[in-house]
């Protein structure tokens, strides 16, 4: 059974971060010209994450997903998920991943037992997406999306959606989807973290979203559905389905069921914290089973975070965190916790 916090949220859903690095250089997520890393003898080992998940999923939690950075840079990363999926405690198991390495990994995943994947593109133009990640690997992105939706049935793409950068291409991106059977989810550019560039009228709200797609194709009705998903999904004239993610001007704080874990084992209970609960050491130093779940039960119990709800509440929302302090803590960073 879940444990509950004071708000009344069960934790459900983990995120893992298998590690801090990413060979893409996104926009929205890190626009600046140098990074520090995470020392690499911090990261966890597959079995100490093992651990982790474990003792998670014996309070409630029954949701995985893998993340980054870009989680397909970790080696034998398929030895990773077949290890969780041994265990048999999870009712799903999922990667999120920027695509550039996924086509020549996607087939050992599968076979490993992993059972969703999510992609990253923001854009279809191969120029744009360039501009926006400083590499040039559009098409090795495209195969490898084109790679799991063929082996996988579906997939779901991820488009952060950002005013004057492609914001043109929310019909475009629509109709790709459905050529591979994938379901496509805007998200609103979020403040948090490593957006040292972020202001708020880049941002393309929900509202605005839905509306673009009204204009294109109709009336778009929205789904009810469970409470604790985080996009909202709608449905055009036509039947196909699109997700929005309005953590920005539509913060869903009281429904968010999920934790996060940092690759080097910091965990966090709000995409905004400042601040985590170190998990490794304890876990080296010998800390028994019990005792830990007995920790993170205490803690989620006592979690009242709503970082998403507060930052919408302020008159002057400029820089979340500082590039300067950043640079100190890697672990505010959003390609450290896993977005």
């Amino acid at each position: 059974m879940s444990v509950v916090d004071l708000l009344g949220r069960p934790m459900r859903s983990l995120r893992v971060s298998v590690t801090d690095r990413c060979n893409l250089r996104c926009q929205y997520c890190m626009p600046e010209a140098e990074y520090t890393w995470l020392p690499r003898e911090d990261l966890l080992s597959f079995e100490e994450i093992r651990t982790l998940v474990r003792l998670f999923a014996g309070l409630g939690v029954d949701k995985v997903r893998l993340t980054g950075g870009e989680p397909l840079l970790r080696r034998n990363l398929p030895e990773l998920v077949g290890l969780l999926a041994a265990d048999g405690l999870l009712a799903d198991l999922a990667l999120t991943t920027n695509g550039v390495l996924l086509a020549e990994q996607v087939q050992a995943l599968r076979d490993a037992g992993l059972k969703r994947i999510t992609v990253s593109l923001d854009t279809l133009d191969p120029a744009r997406f360039t501009a926006l990640t400083r590499l040039t690997t559009h098409h090795r992105v495209v195969e490898g999306l084109e790679s799991a939706a063929r082996l996988f049935g579906s997939v779901k793409i991820d488009t952060v959606v950002m005013r004057g950068v492609n914001d043109d291409e929310i019909a475009p991106l629509v109709e790709y989807a459905a050529r591979q059977d994938a379901e496509v989810r805007f998200i609103e550019y979020m403040d948090v973290a490593g957006a040292t560039q972020w202001s708020a009228d880049k941002v393309v709200s929900r509202r605005e979203i839905l509306a673009k797609l009204a204009a294109h194709y109709g009336t778009v009705e929205p789904i009810e559905e469970s409470a604790w998903a985080p996009a909202d999904r709608f449905r055009l004239p036509d039947g196909r389905i699109v997700g929005v993610i309005a953590s920005t001007t539509s913060p869903f704080c009281s429904t968010c069921d999920r934790a996060r874990l940092t690759a080097d084992g910091m965990w966090l209970m709000c995409l905004y914290a400042t601040a985590g609960i170190d998990l490794r050491g304890p876990l080296r130093a010998g800390t028994s089973p019990d005792e830990l779940s007995a920790r993170l039960a205490q803690a989620w119990r006592s979690r009242a975070d709503r970082g998403a709800e507060l930052r919408a509440a302020e008159r002057e929302r400029g820089i979340y965190i500082p590039a300067s302090t950043l640079k100190r803590d890697p672990h505010l960073e959003m390609h450290t916790r896993g977005g």
